[in-house]
C-alpha cells in the first residue's frame, strides 16, 4: 500500500536517501526496488519494550522520519531516538509525539487505501500534488530482485515443477482472520478440476502459519499440489509470482505482489471491500458476490459466511481458464 507514496517521494524528492525500516516480512518487498536506497530490519523479537528501545536505537541519527504505520509504539521509538523531524498521522493518541500531523481524509471519500499514504506524503510535505483529487494514477509496481529470482528458481526445481506446463498458484490463507479466506474443499476442488482440464502444475503458498491450511487442502484432492507455503522469503515469494501464469487469491499480501507485478490473478472477497483494498491492476478479476451484511470488515463470520458461500467453484474455475488460455483478455474487474 506504501509502495506509491515512496515512489512519489522519490519522483517529487530525488535529492533524499531513502531507508525503508520494518520487520523482515515487509522489508523483504523493497528489496532491491529503485526508490530505495537501504533497508533496515526491525526487531520482531522480544517484549515491546525491547524492541520499541531497538527500533529507537536503529532510527538514531536520522533528520526525519515519516512514519506509515499507526501505531504509538512506532511513534514513541521515533520520539525515543531524537529525530527532530516526526511526521506522520495523528492517530492512536500519538499527535503529541509528532512534529508533523496529519489527518485522515481518504476513507471518508471512499477511496483506495493506496491514497491513504499518498495523502499522508502530500500533508507533511514532501509532495505538493493533490492525490485525492480523482486524477492521480498510482504506481504500485515492484521488480524481482535477482537474489528473489534465484530464489523461486531454486524452489521450482526442488519441487520438480514441469516449467512447460502453467503454473497456477493458490493463496487460500489471509492474516486477517477466516473471514477473508474462502473455504479449503473449494480451493480443493477448483485445483482439481485446473489439472483435469489444462493439466497445470498447482502450488499452494502462504506464511508459515498457513502450511497446515495447504496441507489440508492437499489432503481433499484428487491429485497432488505443491505445498509451498512457508518455503521462501518475500523476496522469493515475488520471484515466483513472477513465474506463474495465475494466482488464485484472497484478499492478502500477495494479492498485492501480483497486482504489483502485474501477474494474472483472481481475487475472492467476502468480509472486506475491494474498492479500499482490492488489487490495483488491469490483469486481476475480483469476484465479490455482496450480501447484505457486506462488507462487514470482521474478523470472523458471526452467521454462515454467505458472502463466500455464494462463491462457486464453477465461476471461479471459468475466470480462471480465460486467464490461463492464451487468448487475450477482454476484460478486468468483474
Amino acid at each position: 500500500m506504501s509502495v506509491a507514496a515512496l515512489r512519489e517521494i522519490r519522483r517529487q524528492q530525488p535529492h533524499l536517501h531513502i531507508v525503508v525500516a520494518g520487520p523482515a516480512w515487509v522489508s523483504g518487498v523493497f528489496h532491491g526496488q529503485d526508490f530505495v536506497d537501504s533497508l533496515i530490519e526491525l526487531p520482531q523479537s522480544g517484549n515491546r519494550c525491547y524492541r520499541v528501545w531497538e527500533e529507537a536505537r536503529l532510527l538514531r541519527g536520522f533528520e526525519q522520519v515519516l512514519i506509515f504505520t499507526n501505531s504509538f509504539a512506532t511513534a514513541f521509538a521515533s520520539f525515543l531516538a531524537g529525530t527532530v523531524s516526526r511526521l506522520g498521522y495523528s492517530t492512536d493518541g500519538r499527535g503529541i509525539l509528532l512534529t508533523g500531523k496529519a489527518v485522515d481524509r481518504s476513507k471518508s471519500m471512499g477511496s483506495h487505501q493506496v491514497y491513504y499514504y499518498l495523502d499522508l506524503i502530500s500533508q507533511t510535505g514532501f509532495s505538493d500534488i493533490d492525490y485525492l483529487d480523482g486524477t492521480f494514477l498510482p504506481d504500485t509496481s515492484l521488480h524481482v530482485s535477482r537474489s528473489g529470482s534465484t530464489e523461486a528458481n531454486r524452489l521450482l526445481a526442488e519441487l520438480k515443477i514441469d516449467r512447460q506446463r502453467p503454473l497456477v498458484l493458490l493463496n487460500p490463507g489471509a492474516q486477517y482472520g477466516p473471514a477473508k479466506r474462502w473455504f479449503p474443499d473449494r480451493y480443493a476442488h477448483l485445483a482439481d478440476s485446473l489439472i483435469d482440464s489444462r493439466r497445470v502444475e498447482v502450488g499452494i503458498i502462504g506464511s508459515k502459519n498457513d502450511i497446515d491450511l495447504a496441507k489440508e487442502i492437499g489432503a481433499q484432492m484428487r491429485h497432488s499440489p505443491h505445498i509451498m507455503a512457508g518455503l521462501t522469503s518475500i523476496s522469493g515469494l515475488l520471484g515466483l509470482l513472477s513465474e506463474s501464469q495465475l494466482l488464485i487469491t484472497n484478499d492478502s499480501g500477495p494479492m498485492h505482489l501480483a497486482a504489483a507485478l502485474n501477474v494474472p490473478q483472481i481475487a475472492l472477497f467476502g468480509s472486506t471491500d475491494e474498492k479500499a483494498t482490492g488489487p490495483l491492476s488491469q490483469n486481476a478479476w475480483v469476484i465479490n458476490e455482496h450480501v447484505e451484511c457486506s462488507p462487514c470488515l470482521l474478523r470472523e463470520c458471526p452467521i454462515d459466511s454467505r458472502c463466500f458461500d455464494r462463491i462457486q467453484v464453477d465461476h471461479v474455475l471459468g475466470k480462471a481458464l480465460k486467464l490461463i488460455d492464451p487468448e487475450p483478455l477482454q476484460g478486468s474487474f468483474q
